[in-house]
């Protein structure tokens, strides 16, 4: 739905390429009938913007994995782009078929189940937290952030999943020439406060990042909002005295480099970039359903810390230097594997059902 998965898919491509392999990406919603992925899509940029607690209630009923008990599939909606999906496998000749969204593992898993795509398809589950819709056993192989993810998938499935890491772009983790530029505009702003990042996402979706704004200038640091394309957000937080806002950011290594900390709502690709560059993560009043989930699960993996409210923010800020080290072992086991190297086995030993 949001830029992370465009994010995923890119770097996936890269590295498909990098292969010597043929990578081609396509939109899942655009295979759906005229009008409804892009209606979809815009229903949850509404409602996580401006109704949060709606989409809390959707995740509870339809993707949480922790309850009992039937549950709704995304099975029907995602057949409304099989035959689109077919038909483009075919006309490309593909060898496999990497899902990075649930939606469309919903979709592979139901094709592969009926015989119908004869190809392998791999899923790669790009959050920390596991939910239901991304889970199919029709699909032959998982690649998962984590052990803890894959041991998940394992048990619900009994399908192959494996640990890969996240799928970050490599000028992530080299030096970021732009962190000079970055740190000379923070000093012009705000000389002496240490920059705080505030996420928001591509879609400038956050909770009261305005009083975190506020909180952290008036604690002496120089609160710098990530509002992505969200103009109304970037006007509002704006007039916080003492913050620095920025709409959509060419330079992300750059800035995380310059930064002193990122604070994260959503447990997605902008808090795993942050972690490739070496930039300390702590999540504060997370986005309810996969984000909350996401949130908590990597701090109980060690890999950012998390703040319950306000004065746990400000002591989490404060013990950063401490827990670096532990984090950044904790952060170098992440970055285990190259996600693709599973996806080119994969195409390499298909697996039952194939052609």
């Amino acid at each position: 739905m949001g830029a992370g998965h465009d994010t995923v898919a890119a770097e996936l491509a890269r590295r498909a390429g990098a292969y010597g392999h043929e990578p081609y990406v396509v939109d899942m919603l655009t295979l759906l009938p005229r009008g409804l992925g892009a209606g979809l899509r815009g229903w949850y940029r509404a409602v996580v913007r401006h109704a949060p607690w709606v989409y809390a209630g959707v995740y509870d009923a339809f993707l949480r994995g922790d309850r009992g008990g039937a549950r709704p599939s995304g099975v029907p909606l995602a057949r409304l782009a099989g035959e689109r999906l077919l038909a483009l496998v075919d006309r490309l000749d593909a060898d496999v078929v990497v899902s990075v969204f649930h939606l469309a593992a919903q979709l592979t898993g139901d094709l592969r189940a009926r015989g119908r795509l004869r190809v392998p398809s791999a899923v790669y589950l790009v959050d920390f937290a596991v939910h239901r819709q991304w889970l199919h056993p029709g699909n032959d192989r998982y690649l998962c952030l984590t052990e803890a993810a894959a041991r998940e998938v394992r048990r619900s499935l009994g399908t192959a999943a494996v640990p890969t890491g996240p799928a970050v772009a490599p000028m992530f983790s080299a030096p970021a020439p732009g962190a000079a530029r970055w740190r000379e505009r923070f000093a012009r702003h705000a000389p002496g406060r240490p920059p705080v990042l505030l996420s928001a996402g591509a879609w400038g979706a956050a909770s009261r990042p305005d009083a975190t704004a506020a909180l952290l200038a008036g604690a002496g640091y120089l609160p710098v909002v990530l509002c992505g394309r969200n103009r109304r957000l970037y006007e509002r937080v704006g007039r916080v005295p003492g913050v620095l806002v920025l709409d959509w950011v060419a330079d992300m290594p750059g800035l995380f480099g310059a930064a002193h900390a990122l604070l994260d709502n959503a447990a997605g690709q902008t808090a795993v970039q942050a972690l490739a560059a070496g930039l300390p993560v702590i999540g504060y009043r997370p986005l309810p359903g996969h984000g909350l989930e996401g949130v908590r699960r990597m701090a109980d993996l060690g890999l950012s810390a998390l703040a319950p409210h306000a004065p746990g923010l400000l002591k989490a800020l404060a013990g950063l230097p401490s827990s670096a080290p532990a984090r950044a072992a904790q952060t170098r086991a992440l970055f285990r594997a190259d996600p693709m190297a599973a996806v080119a086995d994969l195409a390499e030993r298909p697996g039952p059902g194939s052609s």
